[in-house]
């Protein structure tokens, strides 16, 4: 198999990493797919896709994520959220699993992490996977070829599926295992083949980078008014409350789906593509997202498939409720070519309220945005983690606590920084239940919610009429053309009203017990908008 272009000077062997089989560095999409189908890795899907399973993994392993705690990190880590290894198991760790990888094949990517060339990460990938190869090299964005030449990794990952890691040997929870070193600039995976272990890596690198050159790193998707990149709007919001689905709006252009940066010059995707979820998906909902699971070199990740016509099921979960795609952003026919975008005019930030208490849309003070923000309220929705099997109601601060290695007020008062520099309009979305919780009531309209953001976005939510929650004390409008009067105050969607009563009350004191760590770290008129 041709070998595509590599930096001369940086090869594995020169980052001490001898003794593997063959090294196919830099492989574009058709190679990398020729290899994985014949290493039996998985099946060449209709139009060129890649369809695999992830086996036992059908999403992020978050217990066994490590920071290895070295002096230059000790005191800037976020040690409640973030699991110590010791340096001295790291470095076993490292050794075993290099031991490990004698003799196999490994497939380099070189990738940039970042849009903006002043703040991207240079990060390189070893996969034991082709298709992991394949994965990355969409999800990142990729050097032009000549570029190559001269590539100079600042971080490695180096994954390794087929490898088991030793709790007491190495110093983790089980036999796989996400260690982060930030010191020797490297990561290692063990024992989980599930592709999103890679990008959610780069994307925790960022979040520790990042905010030390005053960039915000943000876990949300992005767009802009087509034609005017000025009028960008941000998503905030954990997997599976609508980040990629709502920022795929055809009259906008899209900067990305999941990951991006603030700076002083404006929002930027650290990403070269989106990794979607699939359950459910229709080409009458979501037309361009749908036709993705049909073109050349998506991966295809955890769907059942006939095996003799190959066709896809969307509605199978008998696998995971995980099910998603991969595909280079530029598969999406409105997408920035540059992925950049302007300061934000909008922030949205995403909840899941698996409670059925919040309405689909509010407006929020700075003050409530960073409140929110900091809280993170949200429900895990089945599949995203090991265990989940139905939405469970969750405090995710900054909403991507598993990626935040930092203590949650340096992202906040970063935020808080951006919105006032640039007099962002904030707003909360619920994408949850309404009519009672989950089990009882129903999905928050997609078609309501589509309505309810382009509202904001154009400006014409500003000049309705608003209400004063009276749980939250945000705004929310009385009523807004084509959307249910109804809809916009969740207690009359409620049977019972009475029961709607007391499961605000439950989740307002949720929402307060959950505050009260951040009290000691805010701003006075941040604490104000607390509640409770």
């Amino acid at each position: 198999m041709t070998n595509g272009r590599v930096n001369p000077t940086h090869r594995l062997e020169d980052q001490g990493i001898a003794g593997l089989g063959s090294v196919y560095y830099n492989l574009i999409e058709p190679a990398l797919i020729e290899a994985a189908v014949r290493r039996g890795e998985g099946r060449l899907g209709l139009g060129g896709t890649f369809l695999v399973s992830t086996g036992r993994h059908t999403g992020r392993s978050p217990k066994d994520k490590f920071v290895v705690r070295t002096p230059s990190v000790e005191d800037s880590i976020w040690w409640d959220n973030n699991r110590p290894m010791d340096p001295a198991k790291f470095d076993v760790l490292h050794a075993d699993m290099l031991a490990h990888m004698q003799g196999k094949d490994y497939f380099v990517q070189d990738l940039y992490a970042g849009a903006d060339p002043e703040h991207r990460l240079d990060v390189r990938v070893v996969a034991e996977l082709a298709w992991h190869g394949l994965f990355i090299r969409h999800l990142l964005r990729r050097p032009a070829r000549a570029e190559l030449d001269s590539f100079v990794p600042e971080f490695t990952i180096i994954n390794c599926p087929s490898f088991k890691a030793d709790p007491e040997r190495h110093g983790c929870r089980s036999e796989t295992v996400i260690a982060l070193n930030f010191e020797k600039k490297l990561i290692l995976i063990g024992n989980t083949a599930y592709a999103g272990e890679n990008k959610k890596s780069v994307f925790t690198l960022l979040n520790y980078i990042l905010p030390g050159k005053g960039v915000m790193p943000m876990h949300c998707s992005a767009n802009h008014a087509i034609g005017n990149p000025g009028d960008t709007a941000v998503f905030f919001g954990l997997s599976g409350t609508g980040k990629t689905t709502l920022s795929a709006d055809p009259s906008r252009t899209l900067i990305g789906d999941d990951e991006h940066g603030w700076s002083d010059k404006g929002t930027f995707n650290f990403e070269g593509g989106c990794y979607a979820k699939t359950i459910n998906l229709s080409a009458e909902a979501e037309p361009e997202i749908y036709a993705t699971c049909s073109k050349f070199g998506t991966v295809v990740e955890n769907m059942v498939f006939d095996p003799e016509t190959l066709v896809l099921d969307f509605h199978d979960n008998s696998i995971t409720d995980n099910m998603r795609c991969a595909y280079p952003l530029d598969y999406i026919s409105n997408a920035s070519e540059t992925s950049l975008g302007g300061q934000p005019r909008n922030v949205i930030m995403l909840t899941c309220d698996a409670y059925g208490v919040l309405p689909p849309i509010a407006r929020l003070t700075p003050a409530q945005a960073m409140y929110h923000f900091l809280s993170g309220f949200t429900s895990k929705t089945p599949g995203t983690e090991v265990g989940v099997t139905e939405p469970i109601p969750t405090f995710s601060t900054c909403f991507g606590a598993p990626f935040m290695p930092r203590r949650p007020e340096v992202y906040g008062k970063l935020l808080q920084e951006k919105i006032k520099q640039t007099g962002a309009s904030c707003w909360l979305v619920n994408t949850g239940w309404t009519g009672g919780a989950f089990g009882k009531g129903a999905r928050m309209p997609i078609r309501s919610t589509r309505i309810l953001l382009a509202a904001a976005l154009d400006g014409s939510l500003a000049g309705a009429k608003f209400r004063k929650d009276p749980n939250f004390g945000f705004d929310v409008p009385v009523s807004v053309p084509d959307v249910a009067e109804v809809l916009l105050d969740p207690r009359r969607t409620w049977e019972d009203e009475a029961a709607y009563d007391v499961q605000a009350k439950k989740l307002v004191q949720m929402f307060a017990d959950n505050f009260a760590q951040y009290v000691p770290h805010i701003d006075d008129d941040v604490r104000a908008a607390a509640i409770g």
